[in-house]
């Protein structure tokens, strides 16, 4: 086992481990940092996969800027309901059962799945590579998302 597959394996753990923690914990200043937890390791794997620009972008929009945003919007706001209340046990055998089924459908449908290798150089000027296909070959769709984007925060200002 290679030091690159160990780390690896060590952010894929992490990652899961937040993503369980989100959806399990109660508090929401602690669902937040698994959050947080959960972005800051996919960065690491964006790092991996020799993307540095998208592993930069990971930690400053979502780990930063969103995760801080959304603590500000729970401390802000009233939050006094602490019943949590547990799904019968019939539910939550559903869920569960539901739930292995979808991995079982997705292992399925991945294990012999065969992804073409193209050879390409990754470590050339990844940055640079990105901003000349945006601002080149994506200009339309990049200018049409930033004006949907600037008319929802319209609409949510109004």
């Amino acid at each position: 086992m290679s030091g690159e597959y160990f780390v690896f394996l060590l952010l894929a753990i992490v990652a899961i481990a937040g993503g369980v923690l989100l959806i399990s914990l109660n508090k929401v200043m602690q669902m937040m940092l698994s959050l947080v937890l959960t972005f800051i390791s996919i960065a690491g794997i964006y790092v991996m996969l020799s993307a540095e620009f998208v592993a930069i972008v990971q930690v400053m929009v979502y780990a930063g800027a969103i995760a801080i945003l959304m603590i500000f919007g729970i401390m802000l706001t009233n939050h006094h309901d602490d019943s949590v209340k547990k799904a019968p046990l019939l539910r939550r055998l559903v869920i569960l059962v539901s739930i292995i089924g979808f991995a079982v459908a997705i292992f399925i449908g991945i294990i012999g799945l065969e992804v073409p290798v193209d050879t390409t150089a990754l470590y050339n000027n990844n940055t640079e590579k990105i901003g000349l296909a945006l601002y080149s070959d994506y200009i339309i769709p990049f200018e049409l998302a930033s004006i949907v984007l600037l008319v929802a925060l319209v609409g949510a200002i109004v």
